[in-house]
């Protein structure tokens, strides 16, 4: 991605007792993300964790989405409007409760 760009990131803490369809967020959430949000991602990528860094440790996080926009204001005018109907989408995948970070891309 472009230096200067935009990355939001949603990781997924993995753990004990927690959940996440892979299958729901790749094929239908992530689908629902690029119909709603359409031209404002420039580029979007899902991570599915499989192990730490210790051999045999589990993972950090059960997955990764990461979004990439031209600017924060790309970001917050296409997702603002489509918020609750994202956020209300999170339940139908895992009982997860996701960590945000948004972030400049350096290099």
């Amino acid at each position: 991605m472009n230096k200067g760009s935009i990355k939001v990131s949603v990781l997924y803490p993995n753990g004990e007792g927690k959940t996440f369809d892979m299958d729901y967020y790749c094929n239908k959430h992530f689908t629902m993300l690029n119909d709603l949000l359409g031209d404002a991602i420039l580029s979007s990528a899902v991570e599915k964790g499989l192990g730490g860094g210790a051999p045999g440790s589990e993972a950090t996080y059960a997955a990764i989405g990461n979004l990439y926009f031209a600017s924060i204001e790309s970001f917050q005018n296409a997702f603002g409007p489509h918020a609750e109907q994202i956020m209300g989408d999170i339940p139908n995948y895992t009982n997860i409760e996701p960590t945000i970070q948004i972030s400049e891309v350096m290099i």
